[in-house]
């Protein structure tokens, strides 16, 4: 397949996801289905390697599922990648159920590996690498401060205040390094 023809063939798949959430958004539950089905195995990746329990992942993937249904509307194709988007809900209702459970407990990395993955295209799987590739390119011009703490926080589920407490700094530095990282990370991104 030629590159041209694989982003083309990325951007249509992209253009059925935003329009399936599109769908979503007016409480159409066959467009719920076809979200689930394009997006269920990496939304479960992310839960599993935050959580570190499969059967705990699972319940967390439904919560996520209802979580889309209720903020469809709430997309905007303009602002993120759907899949970007999506992948952030399940990391935070992820985040969330270890916090109520007290545990900051993450599996390795080579536990994605046994993780069914059926669903994954080619399409998607150039997409996200472009993508991948530019943040990273735009992680590794920030201060380096900022930067390993943006890597941790969102790459490995780390709470700021699982940050803070590792790198031996105030919670309100740990925030204030998050949030200007994340400012200037947003203005590469948009310049790129």
């Amino acid at each position: 397949m030629s590159e041209d023809s694989a982003i083309l063939l990325a951007t249509a798949q992209r253009n059925r996801l935003v329009k399936a959430l599109g769908r979503v958004a007016k409480q159409d539950s066959a467009a719920l289905r076809q979200v689930y089905e394009m997006t269920s195995a990496k939304l479960f990746g992310v839960c599993l390697r935050i959580c570190a329990d499969r059967d705990e992942a699972e319940d967390i993937l439904q919560d996520v599922y209802i979580k889309i249904w209720d903020r469809a509307g709430r997309f905007d194709p303009m602002r993120a990648s759907p899949i970007t988007w999506l992948c952030t809900i399940a990391r935070n209702t992820a985040i969330d159920s270890r916090r109520a459970k007290g545990g900051a407990v993450l599996l390795p990395e080579t536990a994605a590996y046994h993780v069914a993955d059926t669903a994954r295209s080619a399409d998607l799987v150039i997409e996200d690498d472009q993508q991948r590739a530019r943040i990273f390119e735009c992680l590794d011009g920030l201060d380096a401060q900022h930067s390993a703490s943006i890597r941790a926080a969102f790459f490995n589920g780390l709470t700021y205040a699982d940050l803070a407490e590792h790198m031996k700094v105030p919670l309100g530095t740990m925030k204030s390094w998050i949030r200007r990282g994340m400012q200037q990370l947003k203005a590469c991104l948009g310049n790129g």
